[in-house]
C-alpha cells in the first residue's frame, strides 16, 4: 500500500504516461524519472501561489528540458493552475490545445519560458536570477525584502551538454547568483543510448569551476534527500547552487526504466498497464487520479496563498514607508512609460553633421536612461564598439548588483538567453548588442524572443562591408535576411538620427514583438527628408513632382547612396522618388493603402540598393526590377574602398536604374 505521499508523485507519473500513450506521441523518460524532484520542490519548498500565477514575488521554476513537458502540465494541473483540466491533458500535443508537445510562454497559465531547444531555459533562469538580484538591489530596504524569490530550474544530460549552459553557468558563478538552484537529472542516457559514447566529463567539477555549490542525491526518489538538498542550497549565500539527482530515466516502467527507447516514444498500451501495476496504481483508467491524491495538492495549493498574503500586508506597508520607492516601482513596471519619449523634441532631434548610428544609438541610449529607470542591458564585449554602455548607472556585478550596465563577456548565445529571462522576469527592459556578423550566435534566441513574443531590443552594429578593413569574417551579408525572415521580429536599419530614435522608440514602446537595431561603424550624413513616419516602416524620403519614373528603395547607409543617384537622374530629366525602408517588417504591417501610396503597382521600375544580400527584395522590385546588393562575401581593405569595388556608387545605381 503506497503512502498518500508517494501516490501524489505516481500521479505526476501516470498522467505523463496517459497523455503520450493517447496522443501516441511525446518523451515519457523526463516525467518517469524526474516526478519526486519535481514534486518535492513544488510541494514543500517553492514559493508560488496557483490562485495567482504572476505574483511578482514568486519562485520561478523552468522545466528546461522541454521535451518533458507532461511533468510540467501535470504539475499545473494537480496544483490547479488556470484551470488545467484533465481534458487538457487528454489533447496533449494537439492542435489548438493547452498542452503543447513543449511548454509555450504566454500559452499556458503557469509556463514561465518557452523551452524545447537544450539548454535555453538554463540560459533564460541564469536572466531571471539577475533580474531578482538587480531589484533586489534596487527595491529591498532592512525588514522589506519586497523582491527575495529563488530561480529553480530542471534540465537533463542534453542541456548540460549544451554549450549554452557552460556559458551561461559560467557568468552566474561570477555574479555570484546565489538564488539560482538548477536541478540536474542525472540519468545518464541520451537519445542515442548511453552517454558514455559523447559525455563522460565530471560535471560536478566543471560546475565547481563555474562557482556554483554541488550537491549530489544519490537516490532520485529519496524524497527527504531531495528536500535537504534544497534546503542546503538555499542556505549557501553566495553561490548559485547545482543538485546532481541521480535519476532512472522511465522509473516504473519494468520494461523500458534505464533505456535510451524510454526517451522519446509512448511507452506502449502493455508498458502502461505495467507501468500502473508496479507502482501499485487503484485504477487502470487512463487518467485517473485518486479523490484523495486530488485533496492533498488542493490543500498543498491553499497552504501556498499564506506568503503571497504576507508579501501583500509587507508590500503595502512599504510602500507607506517609501513612497518613493512605491513611485519607482511603479515606473519599473509601467509598459506605456517609454510613449512620453513623442513628445520629446530632444528626443526626436536630427543630427548637424555626418555621424555613425552606432554612435548616434549610444546618445539616444544615455538621452533615455535616466526617464527608463528600468533600462538594463550590455553587450558581449562590445561594448566600446557598440555603444552601448549608460553612463552614470554603474555596472552590474556580484558586489554592485544595482548597476545598470551588463558585461556579459563574449558569451553572444547565453547572452540572448539572458536577455530573453530578465524580460521573462518582469520589472525590467533589457537590450543586448553584439557586432550584426555575429547575430549568427545570437538567432537561436532570439528565434525564443519572437515565438514567446518576448520584446527584447538587440543592438547590432558594424551592419555592412562598411565594418572595412577586418574583412569578411566580420562582414554581414546574409544576416540581414536570416532576421527579416523571422515571424514577429522588427529588424530596424535606420539611415539617420532621426531613424535611429524611431528605431528605438520602436523598440522601446513594442509590447509583444523584439526589435533589432541594425547600425553603421562609417559615418552617415544627415537625410533632410527622415522623419517619424521611419516607424512605418517604409516611406518617401526624397520625392519628385507627379509620378515617378522609377523608385529607388533602400536603408541605412544606402539612402543617401539612393538620393545622391536620384540626383544624377534628375539633371537628366528623369522623374524619382527615392523610399527609405528601414523595417520590412512594419511596413508589411501598414495598411494596403498606405503601401500603394508608398510603392504604386503602376511605377515597375524599381531598384532596392542595400550593402548585404538581396534575399528578400524581390517582394518590392518585382519582376521588372533590380537590385544593387551583395552576392558574395566581402573583403579587407578601407570602407570607402570596399563600397565602390562591391558597385556601390551614385553612378552605379543611376546606371542601374536606366538599364531598366
Amino acid at each position: 500500500m503506497k503512502t498518500l505521499q508517494e501516490n501524489a508523485v505516481n500521479a505526476i507519473r501516470v498522467l505523463s504516461a496517459d497523455a503520450i500513450q493517447k496522443a501516441k506521441s511525446g518523451h515519457p523518460g523526463l516525467p518517469l524519472g524526474a516526478a519526486s524532484a519535481a514534486y518535492e520542490l513544488w510541494a514543500n519548498h517553492m514559493k508560488h501561489n496557483p490562485a495567482d500565477p504572476e505574483w511578482a514575488d514568486r519562485d520561478r521554476f523552468i522545466l528546461s528540458g522541454g521535451h518533458g513537458s507532461m511533468l510540467l502540465y501535470s504539475l499545473l494541473h494537480l496544483f490547479g493552475y488556470g484551470d488545467l483540466s484533465k481534458e487538457d491533458l487528454m489533447n496533449f500535443r494537439q492542435l489548438g490545445s493547452l498542452t503543447p508537445g513543449h511548454p509555450e510562454y504566454r500559452h499556458t497559465v503557469g509556463v514561465e519560458a518557452t523551452t524545447g531547444p537544450l539548454g535555453a531555459g538554463m540560459g533564460m533562469a541564469v536572466g531571471m536570477a539577475m533580474a531578482e538580484k538587480h531589484l533586489a538591489a534596487v527595491f529591498n530596504k532592512e525588514g522589506y525584502p519586497v523582491v527575495d524569490h529563488y530561480t529553480y530550474v530542471l534540465g537533463g544530460d542534453g542541456c548540460m551538454m549544451e554549450g549554452i549552459s557552460s556559458e551561461s553557468f559560467s557568468l552566474a558563478g561570477t555574479l555570484g547568483l546565489n538564488k539560482l538552484i538548477v536541478l540536474y537529472d542525472s540519468n545518464q542516457i541520451s537519445i542515442e543510448g548511453s552517454t558514455d559514447i559523447a559525455f563522460t566529463e565530471n560535471v560536478q567539477m566543471r560546475m565547481e569551476a563555474f562557482g556554483f555549490q554541488t550537491i549530489t542525491v544519490e537516490d532520485g526518489n529519496d524524497l527527504a534527500a531531495i528536500g535537504a538538498a534544497i534546503e542546503e542550497a538555499k542556505a549557501d549565500k553566495t553561490r548559485p547552487s547545482f543538485i546532481t539527482i541521480k535519476t532512472q530515466i522511465g522509473y516504473g516502467c519494468p520494461a523500458k526504466q534505464g533505456k535510451a527507447s524510454a526517451h522519446g516514444e509512448p511507452l506502449g498500451e502493455e508498458n502502461v498497464k505495467a507501468l500502473k501495476e508496479y507502482l501499485e496504481w487503484p485504477s487502470e483508467e487512463p487518467f485517473f487520479v485518486p479523490d484523495e491524491v486530488y485533496d492533498h495538492y488542493r490543500q498543498l495549493a491553499e497552504g501556498k496563498k499564506a506568503a503571497e498574503d504576507q508579501w501583500k500586508q509587507m508590500f503595502e506597508e512599504y510602500c507607506q514607508a517609501y513612497p518613493e520607492k512605491k513611485a519607482l516601482w511603479d515606473a519599473y513596471h509601467d509598459e506605456d512609460l517609454a510613449e512620453k519619449l513623442w513628445d520629446d523634441e530632444t528626443f526626436w532631434k536630427q543630427s548637424e553633421k555626418p555621424e555613425a548610428t552606432r554612435n548616434l544609438s549610444g546618445k539616444v541610449l544615455n538621452m533615455v536612461k535616466d526617464k527608463l529607470p528600468n533600462l538594463i542591458g550590455g553587450s558581449a564585449d562590445l561594448a566600446p564598439s557598440n555603444k552601448t554602455h549608460m553612463n552614470d548607472v554603474g555596472d552590474f556585478s556580484r558586489n554592485t548588483p544595482e548597476g545598470r550596465n551588463l558585461h556579459f563577456g563574449v558569451r553572444e548565445l547565453a547572452m540572448t538567453a539572458i536577455g530573453n529571462g530578465m524580460m521573462l522576469h518582469g520589472g525590467l527592459r533589457a537590450y543586448v548588442a553584439t557586432f550584426f556578423v555575429f547575430s549568427d550566435y545570437v538567432k537561436p534566441m532570439a528565434r525564443l524572443s519572437a515565438l514567446m513574443q518576448v520584446p527584447l531590443t538587440f543592438v547590432l552594429t558594424h551592419d555592412s562591408i562598411g565594418v572595412g578593413e577586418d574583412g569578411p569574417t566580420h562582414e554581414p551579408i546574409e544576416q540581414l535576411a536570416m532576421l527579416r525572415a523571422l515571424p514577429n521580429f522588427h529588424v530596424f536599419r535606420p539611415c539617420d538620427a532621426v531613424e535611429t530614435a524611431a528605431a528605438w522608440y520602436s523598440a522601446l514602446t513594442s509590447r509583444r514583438t523584439p526589435t533589432a537595431l541594425v547600425l553603421t561603424r562609417q559615418n552617415l550624413a544627415p537625410m533632410a527628408g527622415s522623419s517619424r513616419d521611419a516607424l512605418k516602416g517604409g516611406y518617401v524620403i526624397d520625392d519628385c513632382e507627379g509620378t515617378p519614373d522609377a523608385i529607388l528603395i533602400a536603408s541605412g547607409s544606402e539612402v543617401e547612396l539612393a538620393v545622391k543617384a536620384k540626383a544624377i537622374l534628375e539633371a537628366e530629366g528623369r522623374k524619382i522618388r527615392v523610399v527609405s525602408m528601414p523595417c520590412m517588417d512594419l511596413f508589411e504591417e501598414q495598411s494596403a493603402e498606405y503601401k500603394e501610396a508608398v510603392l504604386p503597382k503602376a511605377v515597375r521600375k524599381r531598384v532596392a540598393v542595400e550593402a548585404l544580400s538581396d534575399f528578400g527584395w524581390g517582394k518590392y522590385v518585382g519582376l521588372d526590377g533590380a537590385c544593387v546588393a551583395m552576392t558574395t562575401f566581402g573583403a579587407s581593405g578601407p570602407a570607402a574602398q570596399l563600397f565602390e569595388h562591391f558597385g556601390f556608387t551614385a553612378e552605379h545605381v543611376a546606371e542601374t536604374v536606366r538599364s531598366l
